[in-house]
C-alpha cells in the first residue's frame, strides 16, 4: 500500500466518521487534512468547530476553514459560507457577501442556494426586497409554482 493510499483511506475515514457522527474520531482524521487544505476536511471541520462537535466550538476557525473550502471551490462549502454572512454566525453579517457565496453555490447546481438567494428577495432580508428576482431564482431552483 502506498503512502497516498493510506491518506485517502485515512480521509475516508474521518468522512465517514463525520456522517456517522462520530465526531472525535473524525476530527483526530479530519484535522491534519483541513490543516494541509483538504477541502472536504475543512469542510467538515468548519462544521465541527461552529456547533462544538468532537471540540471545543470556535467560530474563529470554523470561519477560517468554511472561508479556505469555499475559495477552494466546493459547492457545500460556499453555501455554508453564504448562511455564515446571512445570519452573521462566526462573521459579521453582510447580506452582499451572503448573496455572493449563494451565487457561487448555485452556479453550481445547488439547489438550495437557489431557494435561499429567492427567500432573501422574497423577504428582502439582505438585499432589497424583489418580488420578480424572487420568482426568477425560485424558478430556477425548480419551483414552477412560484413562477
Amino acid at each position: 500500500m502506498t503512502n497516498q493510499d493510506n491518506l485517502d483511506m485515512e480521509l475516508s475515514s474521518g468522512i465517514a466518521a463525520f456522517e456517522a457522527k462520530n465526531f472525535t474520531t473524525a476530527y483526530r482524521f479530519l484535522a491534519p487534512f483541513a490543516e494541509s487544505g483538504n477541502p472536504d476536511a475543512q469542510y467538515r471541520m468548519a462544521i465541527m468547530a461552529q456547533n462544538g462537535l468532537g471540540m471545543v466550538a470556535n467560530e474563529l476557525l470554523a470561519f477560517k476553514y468554511m472561508k479556505a473550502a469555499a475559495e477552494a471551490g466546493l459547492g457545500l462549502a460556499q453555501h455554508g459560507l453564504g448562511f455564515m454572512y446571512l445570519e452573521g454566525e462566526c462573521i459579521e453579517q453582510n447580506g452582499a457577501r451572503a448573496l455572493e457565496w449563494f451565487k457561487k453555490a448555485a452556479d453550481q447546481d445547488l439547489i438550495g442556494s437557489m431557494t435561499t438567494i429567492a427567500m432573501m428577495y422574497q423577504e428582502g432580508k439582505g438585499v432589497e426586497q424583489d418580488a420578480e428576482e424572487a420568482k426568477r431564482w425560485y424558478k430556477k431552483a425548480g419551483f414552477d409554482e412560484f413562477a
